[in-house]
């Protein structure tokens, strides 16, 4: 809101730049009040001390070696404020360590990794192709999480975009190749009945990023989207068991109840080199 010429906070990265950024600040206006705070606390304990090794700590200013020994810091920012010393400062957060060569497709692109991990549980109508996903379980790396209420709704979000996305945002052109699916009446997105009926999300515990961000977090941004993969190939070993044990399950995506159905008929079309006495069971298979 403030710095004029910032980052976007694309792929969740505000609390990364804006954080990071804050962080300047706060450090530009703390080496602004030492030399205010190192002064009241001489005049008030007669005990000289570097204003270079106080500790700004829950509203306190003083020396790690003298706990016992502080100025409270409303008291310090009010003093600086009657010497004239400015009590506003701009930081600026640029992220280290990234470069990219497009031309050459070679370089460091991002500053650190998130990683995450996830298990779908889903359900096939072998009559009419219909699916639901019955259980997710995901676990996901967010480091050391500063609001996990915050990230447990990206994961959340990101996966059922990204489940809708593989099994349900369906584009269809005509024979003219106009797109004919292009509004929220012909274009489907995953609703509220389409969330998974068990839905469990954990964020990593004991994780902190290696990289120098704000109480060591991770943001979570678009990598859950990717977790949903698990829920195809869920439904593609789904659609597997009805037939023959072995061969390749030709799945299209995204895996729309057509295009399951249509998956499901091909596995029951005996093949000429199947072994029929190994076919499973047909029906609602999990």
């Amino acid at each position: 809101d403030k710095v004029p010429n910032t980052s976007a906070t694309a792929a969740s990265s505000g609390t990364d730049m804006n954080g990071l950024a804050v962080q300047d600040a706060c450090a530009k206006l703390i080496a602004r009040l030492r030399p205010v705070a190192a002064e009241l606390l001489v005049a008030q304990y007669g005990r000289p001390v570097a204003a270079q090794d106080l500790d700004f700590r829950h509203g306190r200013v003083g020396h790690p070696d003298y706990p016992a020994e502080f100025v409270e810091f409303a008291w310090v920012s009010r003093t600086a404020w009657m010497q004239r010393i400015s009590l506003s400062a701009t930081g600026y957060y640029r992220t280290p360590e990234i470069h990219w060569d497009r031309t050459a497709g070679k370089g460091h692109p991002f500053y650190y990794f998130a990683v995450g991990a996830a298990v779908s549980e889903v359900e096939v109508d072998g009559l009419t192709g219909e699916m639901h996903v019955r259980r997710v379980d995901i676990l996901h790396d967010a480091g050391n999480s500063i609001n996990e209420g915050i990230n447990r709704g990206q994961v959340e979000g990101g996966f059922v975009q990204g489940m809708g996305w593989l099994t349900a945002e369906e584009l269809v052109w005509n024979a003219e190749g106009r797109l004919l699916t292009h509004s929220p009446d012909t274009y489907k997105i995953p609703a509220v009945g389409d969330m998974p009926r068990d839905f469990r999300v954990s964020l990593l515990k004991d994780a902190p990023n290696p990289k120098a961000t704000v109480h060591r977090t991770k943001a979570v941004g678009e990598p859950p989207f990717m977790l949903a993969i698990s829920v195809r190939e869920a439904i593609r070993d789904a659609v597997a068991a009805f037939g023959p044990a072995t061969g390749q399950v030709r799945l299209a995506s995204p895996a729309t109840g057509e295009a399951i159905f249509r998956a499901i008929l091909e596995q029951r079309m005996p093949r000429p080199d199947a072994d029929l006495s190994e076919a499973r069971p047909r029906g609602i298979l999990a």
